[in-house]
């Protein structure tokens, strides 16, 4: 048990950088249920919300699938699940501090309000930068272990196609492939790879479809929110999207409050088909969660330099004065912010065990 915390603190002292946590929450006016705001009480993970405010030694209905949530993104590993209980133990502790540190939240060891908010919205289910699913950071940004990218010569052309046995019927072929052709130009726009759709679902660089449940690849979707989609990391090419959501490409048309919206999905998957992992910076549109209804559409700093520390930058490419603000803005805060932020995060884990 000493070991185990000590490795923690020690992983996150020398390895995280997050961003500056949020100030704490009014709970009294917004209850744990209306977290996500979504009227349909079916989704996935909505039972979370009986949680709120739980901390160490709290016993409540449920805990057990929290600890799986946790160890599904990364941060408990396989040990932590013999013998589950649903007590709030000092190794779930220990993983809520390191889940709030990882997202940018107030660091509190607790299950407060913002935490269960970011817990229960609906995500992308590749699993966080942890210790015990690693993956190289920097900055915010983060790539899949080994830093894997497609190796072709630069400039370099990706395919892809699209699963004519797995598409959906509430959306049209021709409007998912719109979407995703955007969203392809997206990363195409700052990196010097072209991307081409293709008929040849079978040669294609990247396969694209919707399924349901348990789909053949150990990652089984878990029906409305919760998983939203999930895709792997070069040269797999696979990308997967849950058939069993509403999906949109016009809010204006698609009026469901568990409306997801397909391009910014289509978007967040691209970046890991090129070897991107989950960013902690909010802005980005690698970071892991989507709530519905909401769209982010445009790549951040954050998500243009990962990319490009991959692959390079688009000759054609020029930031904006805006993006060079951002830049200039994060160089200036990210040491500020992350030496605090490690800072802050071990001192609250040491006096968690000091207290253990």
């Amino acid at each position: 048990m000493l070991l185990y915390y000590i490795f923690s603190i020690l992983f996150i002292h020398c390895k995280t950088p997050c961003s500056a946590a949020r100030p704490a929450p009014t709970l009294t006016t917004t209850p744990a249920t209306e977290a996500v705001a979504v009227k349909d009480s079916n989704y996935t993970w909505q039972n979370f919300g009986s949680f709120l405010n739980a901390s160490k030694g709290s016993h409540v209905n449920g805990m057990s699938e929290l600890k799986r949530y946790f160890h599904h993104f990364g941060y408990l590993p396989s040990q932590d699940l013999k013998n589950i209980t649903d007590i709030l133990d000092a190794r779930l502790e220990t993983a809520i501090v390191r889940y709030q540190a990882k997202l940018g939240l107030q660091i509190t060891g607790e299950l407060d309000f913002d935490t269960l908010n970011q817990i229960m919205a609906p995500r992308c289910g590749v699993p966080d930068d942890t210790m015990f699913h690693k993956l190289h950071a920097s900055r915010h940004y983060k790539y899949f272990p080994e830093k894997p990218r497609w190796s072709r010569s630069i400039p370099m052309t990706l395919t892809y196609s699209f699963s004519k046995e797995n598409l959906i019927d509430s959306l049209s072929l021709s409007d998912i492939k719109q979407v995703f052709k955007r969203a392809f130009e997206k990363w195409g726009s700052v990196i010097p790879v072209s991307f081409v759709e293709t008929d040849d679902y079978v040669f294609a660089d990247m396969k694209i479809g919707f399924y349901s449940g348990d789909h053949g690849d150990g990652e089984p979707f878990d029906g409305v929110l919760g998983v939203l989609a999930h895709s792997f990391s070069p040269e797999s090419g696979r990308f997967h999207l849950d058939a069993k959501e509403t999906w949109a490409v016009d809010f204006d048309v698609e009026k469901s409050n568990v409306a997801v919206d397909l391009e910014s999905v289509a978007v967040h998957e691209i970046g890991h088909l090129l070897g991107l992992g989950h960013s902690s910076d909010e802005k980005a549109v690698m970071y892991p969660s989507l709530k519905p209804r909401e769209q982010k559409l445009d790549l951040s700093v954050d998500d243009i330099q990962g990319v490009q520390a991959l692959y390079g930058s688009n000759p054609n490419f020029t930031l904006g004065s805006s993006l060079e603000s951002d830049i200039s803005t994060n160089q200036a805060a990210d040491l500020i912010t992350t030496r605090f932020s490690q800072w802050w995060v071990t001192l609250i884990m040491a006096l968690m065990l000091s207290f253990a």
